[in-house]
């Protein structure tokens, strides 16, 4: 029953779509094309931001600097209880989506994912998000050049939820 139930949610939406397209006063298709060219033109207008984005994000992490990022902060993330394993995740998880995704993988893999530093990291991929990325994306695409203190917030959030994410699951689960 489940099965014939989820099968039918998708065609009874377009369905029921039609009908309120067939029946609706409202130029159903002339709305549907003035928010696509809205959309395009919303892209068109993203596409330095992201270019410029990505190639600096390759920069960071072909110079090396990630790793010796990694590498410098561990002493302090070792004092603070942290493990020194997270330290990659939490260098690209600010920056890039797609590298900190991969660096969560390679952690569960290699720890387990019922070990403590997966639980953390964990926590840490579910209630954080690309600081950098979203602030360089959001703030380009209203036309704001000046982020002020955004960068600065965002990175401080971060490292809130850093902490909180570690003292929650070590509360939790040791």
């Amino acid at each position: 029953m489940t099965e014939i139930l989820s099968a039918s949610v998708l065609p009874a939406i377009l369905f029921l779509t039609g009908l309120i397209v067939l029946f609706s006063d409202r130029r159903a298709f002339d709305s549907f094309l003035s928010g696509a060219s809205d959309g395009v033109r919303s892209a068109v207008g993203l596409l330095p931001s992201l270019c410029a984005l990505i190639v600096a994000v390759e920069m960071l992490f072909a110079s090396g600097f990630a790793d010796f990022a990694a590498e410098a902060l561990a002493p302090a993330f070792g004092a603070l209880g942290m493990p020194p394993e997270l330290l990659p995740l939490l260098v690209t998880r600010p920056i890039s989506g797609s590298a900190s995704t991969a660096v969560y993988t390679g952690l569960l893999e290699k720890y387990g994912p019922d070990s403590m530093t997966a639980l953390i990291a964990s926590v840490i991929m579910g209630s954080s998000d690309t600081a950098i990325y979203v602030i360089s994306v959001y703030f380009s695409s209203v036309g704001i050049g000046r982020t002020r203190h955004a960068l600065a917030a965002s990175l401080l959030t971060m490292l809130v939820t850093i902490a909180l994410s570690a003292f929650l699951c070590k509360l939790f689960f040791n």
